[in-house]
C-alpha cells in the first residue's frame, strides 16, 4: 500500500519539531516498558548507510545502574579536569550536574553504534568516511527517538559526555565489544518548561 500524506495532520510535524525542547528536570513516575519499546522499534525506521543500521541502544531503568553509570563517568571527569588545572568547586559542581541529570532519569537511554555490518576498505580514508555514514544513521536514528518521545508528552535530553569515555561506558555496562557509545538520552514525564529560539534561518542556507 503507498503511505498516505494525508493520514499526517497538516503542519503537525513542523509544529512537533519546534517545540522539542532539551528537558532536564523530571516527575517521579515511571515510563511503561510498552511505550519504551514502541519509541525505540519506531525510531529504528531511520535511515540508514548501506541500510546496514548500525544503531544499538542499552536501557537503563535500575537506579543501580544508573548509580554505577553516573559515578564511573563522574570519576573520569574529575580526573580529566584536575589534570586540566580547573579550579576543584568548579570541577564538583559539574560531576554534580552530570550525576544529577543521570540518576535523575526515570529512563537513561544509551546510544551505541556498532561497525561490524559496515563496509571495510584497505585505505583508511574510506574507512572513516564509512565511520562517519554510520554515526550519521545513528544520530538520526537518535532524533527519531527524541521526537517521538515528545509527540507522547515525555521530555527528553541528550548528553554528549560518552563521547569523552566510550570504552569506560561500554564496559561498566558490560556491553559487547563493538559497541561504540555515541551518547545517553535521558527520558521522563517534564517536571519543567522551557523557551528556545533560533536564529534566522536563512544565515545557514544558501540557494546555489
Amino acid at each position: 500500500m503507498l503511505y498516505n500524506q494525508t493520514m499526517i495532520p497538516k503542519h503537525y510535524l513542523h509544529q512537533l519539531m519546534r517545540d522539542r525542547r532539551a528537558i532536564r528536570r523530571y516527575q517521579n513516575r515511571p515510563i511503561e516498558k510498552e511505550l519504551i519499546e514502541q519509541l525505540l522499534e519506531t525510531a529504528m525506521w531511520a535511515p540508514s548507510a548501506h541500510n546496514r543500521q548500525p544503531w544499538r541502544f542499552a536501557v537503563l531503568t535500575d537506579n543501580e545502574d544508573k548509580i554505577r553509570l553516573a559515578r564511573a563517568m563522574g570519576e573520569q571527569l574529575f580526573k580529566d579536569r584536575s589534570s586540566d588545572g580547573d579550579p576543584k568547586p568548579d570541577i564538583e559542581a559539574d560531576v554534580a550536574r552530570s550525576r544529577s541529570r543521570i540518576v535523575g532519569a526515570p529512563v537513561v537511554i544509551g546510544v551505541f553504534l556498532s561497525m561490524t555490518a559496515m563496509d571495510r576498505y584497505p585505505d583508511e580514508k574510506r574507512n572513516r568516511a564509512e565511520h562517519l555514514m554510520a554515526v550519521q544513521s545513528v544520530a538520526m536514528a537518535a532524533q527519531n527517538l527524541w521526537l517521538l518521545a515528545h509527540a507522547e508528552g515525555l521530555g527528553a535530553c541528550w548528553l554528549c559526555a560518552p563521547l569523552f569515555v566510550p570504552d569506560l561506558v561500554r564496559e561498566t555496562l558490560k556491553l559487547p565489544d563493538d559497541w561504540q557509545a555515541q551518547g545517553l538520552m535521558t527520558l521522563g514525564w517534564p517536571a519543567e518548561e522551557r523557551v528556545k529560539s533560533r536564529r534566522p534561518w536563512r544565515e545557514s542556507v544558501l540557494f546555489l
